[in-house]
């Protein structure tokens, strides 16, 4: 995992939320003031570059694109902007492949997590309520052809030939990455999972195998798991989605996926010092399942 993201993920679990700001803030003015330096040091890249880069590095055999991005991250050596990679991914991708992004919703900042936002208000309109993973994310949430899951939390959009089939019945789905979910549809099919500008640890695929095994994944559950009933907006109709804690007991630490996987199946590398990462996502989801049936998982005991 990069090094930076660690720093972030720790910080943000260490630091009350005032003070997290405040260094967040601090480290970005810090790096606006070295970009000479940092773009001297590591170079800098285009949107055409990219694809180049894209082509040349990639697996060309894949169904699915499932892209984990972060303008933000790119800079100060990206020299595009969140509309012309999108453009580029839709056109990389083409008319006979499809692409995935996220579009996740985790709660009013002003009001707290999303158990809190839906508590105060158990509404989510599919449509006017943008993605927190980017600007990019949210532009690509909005382009013409895009279908979108009708999941309150773990939405995800999608355009191409398999679009619908990925997205529909998230809503019903046993967990937002269970069973009937775009997560399971994805292993499934031949799936690329990609980071731009990402580290592996935003890589949501993880968490299919606890989704799918249920009572047979190896971590204690609570058995008094609160589930909070939304209503999503899509249009004029109304989804009642219920949203179902996993309860599982236990901290996340995607830290120990590589551990959890074969040599070869997860691929990190960096661009201009921009972070990637690149899995299939059967591979991922299998893996996991077994290393769970001996016992091994991403999560530390509480």
């Amino acid at each position: 995992m990069d090094w930076l993201h660690c720093v972030s993920k720790t910080a943000k679990r260490l630091l009350p939320d005032n003070t997290f700001l405040k260094v967040r803030n601090g480290y970005y003015a810090l790096r606006k003031k070295l970009t000479p330096v940092l773009r001297i040091i590591h170079g800098t890249f285009d949107t055409a570059a990219l694809r180049q880069h894209l082509e040349e590095t990639l697996d060309p055999d894949f169904e699915i694109l499932m892209v984990h991005s972060s303008v933000n991250h790119m800079l100060p050596y990206y020299d595009g902007n969140p509309l012309e990679l999108i453009r580029m991914l839709i056109d990389f991708c083409g008319p006979d492949r499809t692409l995935v992004m996220p579009a996740f919703f985790f709660g009013d900042p002003k009001i707290g997590s999303v158990i809190d936002t839906f508590k105060a208000n158990p509404l989510f309109d599919l449509n006017k309520t943008p993605s927190q993973m980017g600007l990019a994310t949210e532009l690509f949430r909005r382009a013409t052809g895009v279908i979108q899951s009708r999941h309150p939390v773990y939405r995800v959009s999608a355009l191409g030939p398999l679009a619908k089939a990925l997205t529909e019945g998230h809503e019903n789905a046993s967990g937002p990455a269970g069973s009937g979910s775009p997560f399971e549809y994805m292993a499934a099919r031949n799936t690329l999972i990609i980071g731009i500008g990402k580290s592996f640890d935003v890589m949501t695929q993880t968490h299919h195998v606890e989704g799918i095994m249920g009572d047979a994944f190896p971590i204690p559950r609570k058995a008094d798991t609160e589930n909070i009933i939304v209503t999503v907006l899509d249009g004029q109709e109304k989804i009642p989605v219920i949203l179902r804690g996993s309860g599982i007991q236990g901290h996340f630490n995607i830290a120990r996926l590589p551990q959890l996987l074969d040599k070869g199946d997860l691929k990190c590398w960096k661009f201009h010092h921009v972070p990637f990462f690149a899995a299939k996502a059967h591979t991922v989801t299998s893996k996991l399942i077994a290393a769970a049936k001996q016992g091994k998982t991403l999560y530390d005991p509480f």
